[in-house]
């Protein structure tokens, strides 16, 4: 073999073996990546979580404060309506939400298969009867008409009120589901009306009286004065919560974004808000 030759297949060889180390580099670069990624995303420190639109964005503003204090960038996402923020939720545009209590959430899993699972709670806002027409449940004549939810979980929420009243009967075993179909006796001949949750207590001076949430009658211009009936306080199921998918429930970041809520700095406007209408509930 010349000289030459040699040079050649030796200059090839190495070349080879420069190849070879710089893919074994890469390959390793590649696995430390791998590895490392879950443990980013677990503990990223900028969320996006999806609120109703209202006083509630009051009370995020200083969520967010606290937050931003500890490392925790947090941006609110503003939704007009009950059903955005689960579908913006599953659809991975948000991390979390907070704004729905565990009936809705469950009748939405039922309609649409979201994983989403709730990881702290925040408040609870007992629902009440309001009417601007009489001052008392006694005073409702028969034949009233009164105003419902007509989503699922509230439609039975309402209903229940108006049983603890003594105004209507559910058929035994009704669930929290219940329907004006659960119906089962109505002394008073109620006429009961199901509208749009956003709608029912803006129609308040057209009714006898309505089952409106305390965060629509408040947006509504209803007060406590005009209030006849709530439901019980004591063992509530409709606290409301931080909603996260579930695939997302333990990772790091969940446990700081419940604590940049449920903490004593909040709850002050939370109260200052929402005026005794709502209570904390964690």
């Amino acid at each position: 073999m010349s000289k030459i030759s040699k040079k050649l297949l030796e200059s090839a060889f190495l070349s080879r073996r420069s190849a070879l180390a710089a893919l074994a580099v890469a390959a390793v670069a590649v696995s430390t990546l791998s590895v490392s990624t879950p443990a980013f995303a677990e503990d990223k420190k900028e969320l996006k979580v999806g609120i109703i639109s209202g006083e509630d964005e009051d009370v995020w503003r200083v969520v967010v404060a606290g937050a931003a204090k500890k490392g925790l960038t947090i941006e609110t996402v503003v939704f007009n309506d009950y059903t955005q923020p689960n579908e913006a939720l599953a659809r991975g545009e948000i991390d979390a939400n907070a704004f729905q209590h565990l009936p809705y959430l469950e009748n939405q899993i039922q309609q649409h298969s979201y994983k989403i699972v709730p990881v702290g709670y925040t408040a609870v806002w007992p629902i009440g009867l309001y009417s601007k027409k009489h001052t008392k449940v006694t005073e409702l004549p028969d034949g009233a008409v009164v105003g419902v939810p007509n989503d699922p979980s509230n439609e039975g929420r309402a209903l229940r009120v108006l049983q603890n009243e003594g105004l209507i009967k559910l058929k035994d075993g009704t669930g929290i589901l219940a329907t004006i179909a659960d119906i089962s006796e109505n002394p008073k001949k109620l006429e009961i009306k199901e509208l749009d949750a956003g709608i029912v207590g803006r129609s308040v001076d057209d009714l006898d009286a309505a089952i409106v949430n305390t965060d629509w009658a408040l947006k509504s211009g209803l007060t406590p004065e005009n209030r006849i009936a709530q439901e019980p306080v004591a063992d509530n199921p409709y606290r409301n919560f931080i909603a996260v998918r579930e695939e997302s429930k333990d990772e790091a970041w969940v446990k700081p974004l419940v604590d940049a809520y449920q903490n004593d700095v909040v709850k002050a406007e939370f109260d200052r808000v929402y005026k005794g209408t709502g209570i904390s509930a964690y």
